[in-house]
C-alpha cells in the first residue's frame, strides 16, 4: 500500500510540472503578478499536504490478509477459505488463502517468507509445526506484519492466537462420551497426532485425569501412541491392541486420521460393537464408520468460524484497535483470555445422523 501511495504523489507531482510548462506558454495579463504567486504558494505547499496523506493509515478496503493453511485442496481446508471468502465479502478486505500442497511446515515457510516480501498487511496461519514457523513469524512481525494463528496456542511469534474450543472442556466432553460407550468399565487406549504435538497431548492429559477421577473402573491399558494423524499406522496399532489387550473397550484418537485406521480395523475383525471408537475426524471421511457403528462419534470445531474469527482478530490489528476483555468477535460467542491465546468455546459433536450437515 505504500508502494500505491508513493506512485500517486509522484503522479501528482508530474502533474503539477505539466500544468507548471503550460503557464509559462503564456503570458500573464499585467494585473495578475498577485494570482500567480498565490498559485506557486499553493503548488508548494501540495506535496507536504500529500506527503501527510501517505502517512495516514489506508482504508480497511486496502487491506491484504493472506491466509497460510495446513494444506490446500482437503475438505476441512476447503470450507475454511469459505469463511475467508466470507469474511472478505463482508468487510471489504482482500482476504485469500493460500498454502502446501502437503502437510510440509519448511514450504509454509517459503510461503511465509514470499509473502511478507511481496508486502502483505497480515498472515493468518495453521502452522504445520509451531517450533519450525517461530523464526518465519517473528521474521514478518519485525517487518511489521500482522500475525494470527490459530491451532497453536502460545504460538510464538504471533500476535494472537484464536481457539475454537476450550481444551478441557473438550477433553471432557470426548471422556464423558466415551465412559458411557464402554459403561464406565474395561481398558481403553489414546492414539495422539505426535507425542510433542501440544494439543492432541494436553487433551490426552486431561482425559486420563477425567476420566481416573470419575471412572475408575475404566484404566489405561498402554501409554498414548503416535499414531493419529496415519489411518494406516492407526489401523496397525488397533489391530495389535486387540491382540494384546482382550479387556480393551474404549479407544479415543486426537488426530483426524487415528479413530479413521481404529474403524478399519474392527470393520476387518468384525468388532464393531465391542469397542468403542471415538476422537477427531473429518464428518466427510468418517462418514461411513459413523453409519457402520465402527465409530461411536467425532469431534472438532468449524473450519468456517476458524477462517471468519483469524481474520476478524486480524483486521482489528490493522484497524489499530485494542484486544481486551471487552473484545467480541460476531456471533463466536463468550471469549476467554490466557495471555495471547483467546479461546472460544465452540465445539462439535458429529454423529451418523448430522455428518452431512457441516459441508466437510
Amino acid at each position: 500500500m505504500k508502494k500505491k501511495v508513493l506512485a500517486l504523489v509522484m503522479v501528482a507531482a508530474m502533474a503539477l510540472g505539466m500544468t507548471a510548462c503550460g503557464a509559462k506558454q503564456e503570458a500573464p495579463a499585467a494585473d495578475e503578478p498577485a494570482k500567480e504567486e498565490a498559485a506557486v504558494e499553493e503548488a508548494t505547499e501540495e506535496p507536504a499536504a500529500e506527503e501527510d496523506a501517505a502517512e495516514a493509515p489506508a482504508p480497511s478496503s486496502d487491506y491484504e490478509i493472506a491466509v497460510v493453511v495446513k494444506v490446500v485442496g482437503i475438505d476441512y481446508f476447503n470450507v475454511f477459505e469459505d469463511g475467508v471468502k466470507n469474511f472478505a465479502d463482508e468487510y471489504g478486505v482482500n482476504a485469500y488463502v493460500t498454502g502446501p500442497s502437503t502437510a510440509d511446515a519448511a514450504e509454509q515457510v517459503n510461503i511465509i517468507n514470499d509473502l511478507v516480501s511481496s508486502g502483505v498487511d497480515a498472515l493468518v496461519v495453521v502452522p504445520n509445526d509451531a517450533t519450525v514457523l517461530e523464526s518465519a513469524l517473528q521474521a514478518a512481525q519485525e517487518k511489521g506484519v500482522v500475525v494470527v494463528t490459530t491451532e497453536s496456542p502460545a504460538q510464538v511469534g504471533a500476535d494472537y492466537d484464536v481457539e475454537l474450543i476450550i481444551n478441557d472442556a473438550f477433553a471432557e466432553l470426548v471422556a464423558e462420551d466415551a465412559a458411557k460407550a464402554c459403561n464406565g468399565t474395561g481398558e481403553y487406549a489414546l492414539y495422539v497426532g505426535g507425542l510433542t504435538v501440544p494439543l492432541h497431548n494436553a487433551w490426552a492429559d486431561h482425559v486420563e485425569e477425567y476420566l481416573g477421577e470419575n471412572y475408575p473402573e475404566m484404566k489405561l491399558a498402554t501409554d498414548r501412541i503416535a499414531c493419529g494423524e496415519d489411518a494406516a499406522l492407526a489401523r496397525e496399532t488397533t489391530l495389535d491392541l486387540m491382540k494384546t489387550y482382550p479387556d480393551l473397550t474404549c479407544i479415543i484418537g486426537f488426530g483426524s486420521q487415528g479413530p479413521i485406521g481404529a474403524a478399519e480395523a474392527l470393520t476387518e475383525e468384525n468388532k464393531i460393537g465391542e469397542i468403542a471408537v471415538l476422537g477427531n475426524i473429518i464428518p466427510s471421511e468418517g462418514s461411513s464408520y459413523l453409519e457402520s457403528g465402527a465409530i461411536t462419534s467425532g469431534y472438532l470445531w468449524s473450519p468456517f468460524d476458524a477462517g471468519m474469527a483469524s481474520c476478524y482478530i486480524a483486521k482489528t490489528l490493522l484497524d489499530g484497535e485494542t484486544i481486551d476483555e471487552n473484545f467480541k468477535i460476531p456471533n463466536m460467542g463468550d471469549i476467554a483470555f490466557e495471555g495471547t491465546t483467546l479461546w472460544i468455546d465452540n465445539p462439535i459433536v458429529i454423529t451418523a445422523d448430522n455428518w452431512e450437515s457441516f459441508g466437510f
